[in-house]
């Protein structure tokens, strides 16, 4: 029993266990073909530093896969000798993160622009036999861990790896053969152990080791096999059938992994620019239930339109080099939930601006939970949602406010594609395309258009639909879409009334009222009644005989105006008088303006 304590200590396997390393194959630059052009400076400049420093290091993982595939990677992984203080010593910003497996990120740049390389040191070869076993998982067992170098849960995944050791043993610890070569970029070969030059000439995927076994040791490796399938799917590649045979059997595995980190997994198969080709791969290999609730919606609906076209959309970008942000993805998966709901509500005579926002929360509860329902990816998702009935309304200050907001364009995105897949006017899409990068003098044109187009909009409505006997006022019904933009206007005042005192009160314009009414002013007061209200302040008439009939009334109004007139010649001040907000029939409007002349 000492021994075998003794043993682990020094990151030696138990007796009897010992697994076949494989062979130690330099592969030189005349075979690899890695173009040296492709590999990352700095990556370069950690593997010298640390040579420089007397550790052997070299870059490796799906770098020098990609690079052997004529590929350019996207990162860059460093693994060497030294250990994660040691490295740490070397570097300016260096920063030691992780327990499961302690690892140092060395940093370049600030801001966006910075880089990160990611060193590891060599890790020993160590049974689950000879790991220390405790009982639960990485959550549950934290004060049990502590000071444990190589630790295990009673299913067998590894929970704590830190034991070091030479090369070999670090290859045979890797998960597929692809991914367990190393690359000099000083002397130019690469080192391989396990045959991984052969399978890239294949084209095959293979598990190191028993592949029931390595699932087992940590199951998220079935998520990185889908992962590594999709991605090198149009490069032909295949997983190898003893690789692929044990993904059904193993996938209750993963019941026992963090939901944190299945979220995280989960975001990386639809983020890495293959998702439609992720999506293809579970369900041939049969994954398409049981690994995470999100990732299963996912496969149920990716044959959606809407769904599907941003998947394509995000590959896209990917591909691109554009930036991605699983908000958007996610807001996209999950708006045909956040829509029924919205529209059973308001069915139920629900205010539009709390049915949306009710909606949103049930969503985040019954989809998402505890692990992104909060924090900023949910803010992000829900002020994309609650742009949309925002962009329908296009006059006035509206259209500059919302073009203001930090997450416009991720907004805009998805109004792009709503109208791409029918969901709303492709017509609405354009104008914002054509209002968010036109200059300011142009944008007042287009609001004045929208207005009109709008106002044609009425007077067509009022024709279909227009009573045949006259109804006195005219009332506006807000659009849906109003309400909800002016009740989250009203919600940024009372959270800024919360956190400063009393907001100030809306300052309204007022128009001037002239001196004296002419028969103009009466005529239009008048076509109230008869008319209908097209727009702001206008009024089309719809029966001129009405209007000749209501001349008394006219005649009324013109002489109490003018007695007001004369009396503030007088020296009596005319009482001031304010412009009702909707206009009155021509009788009651004549008779109140009379009153207030007395």
């Amino acid at each position: 029993m000492i021994k075998r304590f003794i043993n682990k200590l020094l990151g030696k396997p138990a007796a009897g266990v010992r697994p076949s390393f494989g062979k130690r194959v330099e592969v030189p630059a005349s075979v690899h073909k890695i173009n040296p052009k492709l590999v990352d400076e700095r990556a370069v400049n950690v593997v010298l530093t640390l040579k420089k420093a007397g550790f052997e290091a070299y870059i490796v993982g799906g770098a020098v896969r990609d690079l052997i595939l004529g590929l350019k990677p996207k990162d860059f992984d460093v693994a060497t000798t030294a250990t994660p203080e040691q490295v740490k010593s070397l570097f300016r910003r260096a920063f030691i993160i992780g327990r499961r497996f302690r690892i140092v990120h060395v940093v370049y740049g600030r801001g966006r622009e910075h880089e990160v390389i990611e060193v590891s040191t060599f890790r020993a070869y160590l049974d689950a036999s000879a790991a220390e076993q405790v009982n639960g998982n990485e959550k549950t067992s934290r004060r049990a861990l502590e000071g444990v170098q190589h630790a295990v849960d009673a299913s067998g995944r590894v929970l704590r790896d830190n034991v070091w050791g030479p090369q070999e043993e670090d290859a045979a610890r890797r998960d597929f053969t692809l991914n367990a070569m190393y690359y000099d970029p000083e002397r130019e070969i690469v080192v391989d152990y396990h045959k991984g030059m052969q399978d890239a000439q294949k084209r095959t995927i293979r598990m190191i080791g028993d592949a029931a076994a390595r699932y087992r040791e940590d199951p998220v490796r079935i998520i990185r096999a889908v992962r590594f399938a999709a991605k090198l799917n149009k490069l032909e590649f295949k997983l190898d059938k003893a690789t692929a045979s044990p993904l059904q059997e193993c996938l209750p595995l993963l019941a026992d992994v963090p939901q944190s980190r299945l979220f995280d997994e989960m975001l990386k198969l639809l983020q890495t620019g293959h998702a439609v080709a992720t999506i293809d791969q579970l369900r041939a290999l049969g994954l398409n239930k049981g690994i995470y609730p999100l990732l299963t919606l996912a496969v149920e609906r990716a044959d959606d339109p809407f769904v599907r076209s941003s998947l394509q959309d995000t590959d896209r970008r990917v591909g691109e080099g554009k930036p991605v942000a699983p908000s958007f993805l996610l807001a996209s998966l999950l708006w045909q939930d956040v829509r029924d709901t919205w529209a059973r509500k308001t069915a139920k005579g629900k205010p539009p601006f709390v049915g949306l926002q009710e909606s949103i929360d049930e969503v985040f509860e019954a989809r998402i939970g505890d692990v992104s329902g909060r924090g900023k990816l949910a803010a992000d998702m829900r002020e994309i949602w609650m742009m949309q009935p925002r962009f329908e309304k296009r006059t006035g200050n509206s259209p500059f406010s919302l073009i203001a907001q930090l997450r416009f364009r991720a907004g805009f995105d998805f109004l792009r594609l709503r109208a791409a897949n029918g969901e709303i006017d492709e017509a609405l899409a354009e104008w914002w395309q054509a209002f968010s990068t036109a200059p300011d003098y142009e944008r007042d044109d287009l609001i004045a258009q929208a207005r009109e187009q709008q106002r044609e909009a009425q007077r067509a409505q009022q024709r279909k639909g227009a009573p045949t006997k006259p109804t006195g006022r005219v009332h506006r019904v807000p659009s849906a879409a109003s309400q909800v933009a002016e009740a989250d206007e009203a919600l940024v005042d009372e959270v800024s009334a919360a956190e400063g005192g009393a907001a100030p009160a809306k300052k309204r314009r007022r128009r001037r009222k002239p001196k004296s009414a002419g028969a103009g002013e009466a005529a239009l007061l008048t076509g109230a009644q008869d008319g209908a209200l097209v727009g702001d302040g206008e009024i089309e008439s719809a029966s001129p005989v009405r209007a000749r009939k209501a001349g008394s009334s006219v005649n009324e109004h013109a002489d109490s105006t003018q007695s007001g007139a004369e009396s503030a010649d007088e020296g009596e001040a005319p009482a001031k008088r304010r412009r009702p907000r909707r206009r009155k029939p021509a009788g009651e409007a004549a008779s109140d303006t009379g009153a207030a002349d007395e």
